[in-house]
């Protein structure tokens, strides 16, 4: 039986958990409200769920927050991704994953 928008339910789809989506949205909400970002995207593949954050609608994403459960056992199911596809952090703890984005709040004042 095919479901709407493609999706079937026999086909196996990587997902964040509540618990995982609260983080994410957490460093989500305060980077907009420090007017960082202003739209997100979320995909639910077959061997990856992604996270991807905007600065406007349009764009390439700033960053992909992507989980991929086969990595689990390897250097860590979770990672960080720039707009230029570097890894900027990896990791196995998604909390400790995603302070690699925090650290672009802390900006010197003049």
């Amino acid at each position: 039986m095919n479901m709407p928008f493609g999706f079937n339910a026999e086909q196996e789809r990587v997902a964040f958990d509540r618990s995982e989506l609260g983080l994410i949205l957490s460093v989500y909400g305060r980077m907009v409200a420090a007017g960082e970002w202003r739209d997100y995207g979320m995909s639910f593949l077959r061997e990856v769920a992604v996270f991807s954050v905007f600065r406007r609608a349009a764009e390439h994403p700033l960053y992909r927050i992507e989980k991929r459960p086969r990595l689990r056992a390897a250097q860590g199911q979770y990672a960080v991704i720039g707009m230029d596809g570097r890894i900027l952090k990896r990791g196995h703890d998604l909390a400790a994953v995603l302070r690699v984005l925090e650290k672009k709040l802390i900006r010197p004042i003049d």
